[in-house]
């Protein structure tokens, strides 16, 4: 994923996924970026969404970058009606449930997972 990420914005985005699994308590791992084309200058303050996944659950984070002293300080942004839903994965035994049915349905069944839709 790293090499996915704009060179200027690895140390950023790195330190937000610190400071997130700081705040939720989590082990995350940074899986995509929502908005990292729309960041031009890291000396005026920003917001990014990150993708972050724990195991099998992924999740949006909108993260504010505001510049201090070399560094940033973040902060969670709650969105309204984001495009991307905040929990991408569906709560645990909906999945195994929908499967099942659509499996007795069907022959064979093709999912597609991408940066944690599905």
């Amino acid at each position: 994923m790293e090499q996915d990420i704009p060179f200027e914005l690895r140390a950023p985005t790195k330190k937000a996924l610190q400071w997130l699994n700081r705040e939720n308590n989590s082990d995350y791992d940074l899986t995509g970026l929502v908005g990292a084309e729309k960041v031009s200058d890291l000396s005026k303050p920003f917001e990014m969404g990150l993708i972050p996944c724990d195991g099998e659950l992924c999740v949006r984070k909108q993260v504010a970058f505001t510049p201090a002293n070399k560094d940033f300080i973040f902060s969670q942004i709650e969105l309204e009606a984001p495009s991307i839903p905040s929990h991408l994965d569906p709560p645990e035994g909906i999945r195994k449930e929908w499967i099942n049915n659509e499996l007795s349905n069907h022959e064979f069944m093709l999912l597609v997972f991408y940066r944690g839709l599905w």
